[in-house]
């Protein structure tokens, strides 16, 4: 049982007179980051099967391509500002941060997404994390950052373009973008990653993550604009 600081005890009971939560401890390389989340997700999901996928509240569980970019942000050496974009309950931010990236800018569209992010920095005593709401179609002036990463955020083409516009508006010349999918969002994944081609260097890799006598294969992306793209993209 985990015992809530009483600082963030109004958070929490907030959060709870609307769902049922739990906590969900995430061993990443010897340490524990602790999730606050839904309990029973059964019941946030739409009953209509035809719902459109930009609908889904993707945010309410705890995905396995997140769990492995975590784990990768674990790996690299610290570096000062780390942007997450769709960040769900914030498991690989939140990770950047206990590992020792120096500031983590947090995003995430939905509001209450937001409470259980700022929940979940709390929670975890991470004073270097920043909780902001982000519109990828009107993204506003967050500064600029040394990496950006994001967990299942390529699900729609509607927001390809967004997202490219995003990776450049925001990085820092030479910054490097760290995307993480199951290999099963590939018929979304492979479009997106083949029109960026044009703007940003690409390595792809493969990871395995074994959950619930599952095994899952995540594949991790790496862009890195080319040289004159971010000149060209900032000036228009």
């Amino acid at each position: 049982m985990i015992k809530i600081p009483e600082n963030i005890k109004p958070l929490y009971e907030k959060l709870s007179e609307k769902y049922s939560l739990e906590v969900e401890p995430l061993n990443i390389r010897g340490k524990v980051i602790n999730i606050v989340k839904p309990a029973n997700i059964e019941e946030l999901i739409p009953e209509d099967p035809f719902e459109k996928v930009e609908n889904f509240p993707f945010w309410i569980k705890i995905w396995e391509a997140a769990i492995v970019l975590a784990d990768f942000m674990a790996t690299i050496k610290p570096v000062n500002r780390v942007l997450e974009i769709g960040a769900g309950l914030g498991v690989v931010g939140l990770t950047a941060a206990a590992f020792g990236h120096k500031e983590v800018v947090i995003t995430d569209y939905e509001d209450e997404c937001l409470d259980f992010l700022r929940l979940n920095a709390a929670l975890n005593n991470l004073a270097n994390v920043k909780v902001e709401k982000l519109d990828w179609r009107k993204p506003k002036d967050l500064g600029s950052f040394d990496i950006i990463v994001g967990a299942e955020v390529v699900f729609s083409g509607r927001f390809f373009e967004s997202l490219y516009q995003l990776f450049h508006k925001y990085l820092v010349p030479g910054g490097v973008v760290y995307l993480a999918h199951d290999k099963e969002r590939m018929r979304t994944l492979a479009p997106f990653l083949y029109l960026a081609e044009k703007e940003f260097e690409q390595a792809v890799s493969q990871r395995k993550l074994r959950a619930d006598d599952e095994v899952y294969e995540i594949v991790i992306s790496r862009l890195i604009p080319r040289k004159g793209t971010m000149e060209t993209n900032s000036s228009a």
